[in-house]
């Protein structure tokens, strides 16, 4: 059984029968056979059912939000924001797939040569919890587009909004079967990844379920994507425009109630500047209303279940064991649900949890660095590689480090890293490999295949 939990409350939500061996066998072959007649059809086709899911989110958006906000605690802004921005990638593969898929041609000694992109059959995606429906459509829609078909191993507690995305494809008219959800634990997706029906993985989720994934799939010799963890650090410069760098490192770091992979984790500041940002950062940290995910007034819910809360808390309190200080927060409120306040601890060093690890959470860490050149190596000291961020009134400086220097997958300059359509998204080393979104996440799942005429 996969029982759906309000983490605000404590409440079952809603139970789901797994699917049985039998059914998934059976889902996965109906998907093969939707997907062999899927991939003939042409982009003008698929297009405008990819506009009509568009439709079908915006129109569904308030129902849509109010199943994420109390499957897994986003405030409901933040899930309406969420419903948008899949509209979006929508939209923005309707209007681009033809073009990022087009045959190349390739001067040779042949009387004709060029790179053709096929769809690679069906796609298996293990997805998490925390950003329920644009974790999943960011790798549906191009995936689909490509004329290829998709299974959904969806988080456990967020099953009703792994259905909703069955019902968004379904209303907007794409093949009853071509994308299916598995109603299943993460004990059975071995032997999806198994399945000769299954041609490529995708995952989003913690190192040691990457590295399941992989090894499995790596046996198959099946193609993986993987977005794994990350500890995004920040930068400060002493150049820096403080107030606008501490707001938005606030808002990074609170984002989703701190449980975003590439929300800001450590923050690396040039110690010329330490005492007067660190002191802009924890005034609007204070400022900001944990509670209610439903009441608009709320800057962040609760975190996504009790565990996770309670494994959060134990990363602080190892980490003040160990010398950090914790300046904000940093102790669990009485009451229900699973919730954990703005949380900052200075003082931070390599050895404790919140230098090491992901906090996936709502706790800052706040990191001294002598100088540009020592907050670089700091940055640098991970074993993940997903996003980072520079903050510099000198915009070459800025683009050099981001360019050159850090050693992630996304760096930005003056602003909070987030995902966006347009742009490649994915890490380095523990962070995964591979690219989501843009021209290249389009092609991790297609056959570049090779056409030579002489």
């Amino acid at each position: 059984m996969l029982t759906s939990i309000n983490p605000a409350t404590g409440e079952n939500i809603e139970t789901f029968h797994e699917h049985t061996r039998d059914e998934v066998l059976n889902i996965l072959s109906l998907v093969d056979h939707e997907q062999a007649k899927w991939s003939e059809t042409g982009f003008e086709e698929r297009s405008g059912l990819m506009k009509k899911a568009a439709e079908q989110l915006l129109k569904g958006k308030e129902k849509y939000a109010r199943r994420m906000t109390l499957e897994m605690g986003k405030t409901i802004q933040s899930a309406r924001d969420e419903v948008e921005k899949c509209a979006w990638v929508c939209e923005y593969y309707a209007e681009n797939a033809d073009k990022f898929l087009n045959n190349e041609s390739i001067e040779t000694d042949a009387s004709q040569s060029y790179v053709a992109f096929r769809p690679i059959g069906v796609v298996l995606a293990v997805m998490p919890w925390n950003f329920p429906l644009w974790q999943v459509f960011r790798f549906a829609v191009p995936a689909l587009m490509a004329g290829n078909g998709a299974v959904l191993k969806h988080a456990s507690n967020v099953m009703g909004c792994a259905l909703d995305i069955e019902e968004i494809f379904r209303e907007a008219g794409f093949p009853e079967h071509l994308f299916r959800t598995l109603k299943i634990g993460s004990r059975e997706v071995a032997s999806v990844i198994e399945n000769t029906v299954v041609k490529a993985v995708t995952l989003t989720g913690s190192g040691p379920a990457g590295k399941a994934v992989a090894e499995k799939a790596g046996s198959m010799l099946k193609k993986t994507v993987l977005e794994l963890g990350g500890s995004d650090p920040y930068i400060i410069l002493e150049d820096a425009n403080l107030e606008k760098a501490a707001e938005t490192c606030v808002t990074s770091r609170l984002i989703n109630a701190g449980q975003s992979c590439i929300a800001a984790k450590r923050f690396i500041v040039v110690e010329t500047v330490m005492d007067e940002f660190l002191e802009l950062f924890l005034n609007l940290m204070k400022q900001k209303k944990m509670g209610d995910p439903f009441d608009e007034q709320n800057d962040l819910g609760p975190q996504a279940r009790h565990d996770l809360r309670d494994e959060l808390h134990v990363q602080v309190l190892e980490s003040i064991r160990k010398g950090a200080e914790c300046i904000l927060g940093g102790e669990i409120p009485d009451g229900k649900g699973a919730y954990y306040p703005p949380t900052i601890l200075r003082n931070v060093t390599k050895g404790m949890p919140a230098y090491d690890e992901e906090l996936f959470g709502p706790v800052a860490a706040i990191i001294n660095a002598g100088n540009e050149k020592e907050a670089i190596e700091i940055a640098n000291d991970s074993p993940f590689g997903l996003g980072a961020a520079i903050f510099t009134e000198n915009i070459e400086k800025g683009k050099r480090i981001a360019e050159q220097e850090i050693e992630a997958g996304c760096c930005f300059v003056n602003q909070f890293v987030k995902s966006d359509p347009r742009l490649p998204f994915g890490g380095i080393r523990e962070s995964g490999y591979g690219r989501e979104l843009s021209y290249f996440g389009i092609r991790e799942f297609v056959n570049i295949k090779t056409v030579y005429v002489k």
